[in-house]
């Protein structure tokens, strides 16, 4: 496990007197898309660029696709450059949830080829508890050369490629929802409520203490074991709603040490675009 995919507040606040990290702001509501911005606009910490969830870290949303498609290459190296991502610097990403959002851009960071992405543990609430300063209103940012962007298809898969590998007992599917979405008996966001036939549900909040602070390496380990059994990590795909959250638990699994599985991009809300993809409802596996 890499010693660098999270850092505490007074670490980060060192980064940042140093000029050695680039701070994003990831926080945003489902239900309220402009809400994480104007949160960060209300108090961020110092420097902290703010990453919106469908406009930076997702693609356009087509017929077919999910709900938060990955952005295209030039898409996201805008971005960044935009930003003022320049390779010698660590990004550091926050949120308010767990880590549910900015595991996402950390996730994007690996995919495009890019790496050297660390999370705030304990988000913008471990910043405040330190008592540590804040800033609010627009940032200033240099803007830089677009980076080359190296995508890896091989960490992803497709609803198509989801449903062989099913067929073919080839993967375990994990679902990082919340277990009454998962039985499908709710659905506050999507159009139909269920789970993939096959799936194992096991919600990224098993993976903080109190909401916020990741678990030890250990006892995520023990959670995704306890999950997935003798499962190979490399077998495994993880889903949720939209492939959001699902970044969460990767992240997770790569703290405990467990490398190698990939994202299900589309995820539930791509999988119920066709009627003829199987749901279940009800059934309480993988609990």
């Amino acid at each position: 496990m890499s010693q660098d995919l999270l850092v505490t507040a007074p670490q980060l606040a060192e980064l940042i007197a140093e000029d050695a990290a680039l701070v994003f702001d990831c926080r945003f509501d489902l239900f309220h898309p402009e809400q994480g911005r104007i949160s960060w606009l209300s108090a961020h910490i110092p420097g902290a660029v703010y990453a919106n969830l469908d406009k930076n870290l997702s693609g356009r949303v087509t017929s077919q696709s999910g709900r938060h498609p990955l952005p295209f290459p030039r898409s996201f190296a805008v971005f960044l450059a935009r930003s003022g991502w320049t390779p010698d610097k660590r990004i550091v990403a926050y949120d308010a949830h767990g880590g549910a959002f900015a595991s996402r851009l950390w996730w994007l960071m690996k995919y495009f080829g890019l790496g050297n992405t660390s999370l705030l543990d304990g988000g913008i609430g471990a910043w405040m508890a330190e008592g540590l300063p804040m800033e609010s209103g627009e940032v200033t940012t240099r803007r830089v050369s677009l980076p080359e962007l190296d995508p890896d298809p091989s960490l992803t898969f497709n609803s198509q490629g989801v449903l062989n590998s099913l067929n073919e007992n080839s993967i375990v599917l994990l679902d990082a929802r919340n277990e009454d979405r998962f039985e499908g008996q709710v659905e506050p966001i999507d159009t139909v409520a269920g789970h993939v036939p096959g799936a194992i549900n096991h919600p990224m909040g098993r993976n903080n203490e109190n909401g916020t602070f990741f678990r030890g390496s250990a006892e995520l380990k023990a959670g995704f074991r306890s999950s997935l059994k003798k499962t190979d990590p490399e077998t495994v795909v993880h889903m949720c709603g939209s492939g959001v959250t699902a970044c969460q638990n990767l992240f997770a699994m790569e703290l405990a040490g467990m490398t190698g599985p990939k994202l299900y991009v589309g995820s539930w809300s791509e999988w119920i675009r066709d009627p003829r993809r199987p749901i279940l409802q009800g059934a309480r596996a993988g609990k």
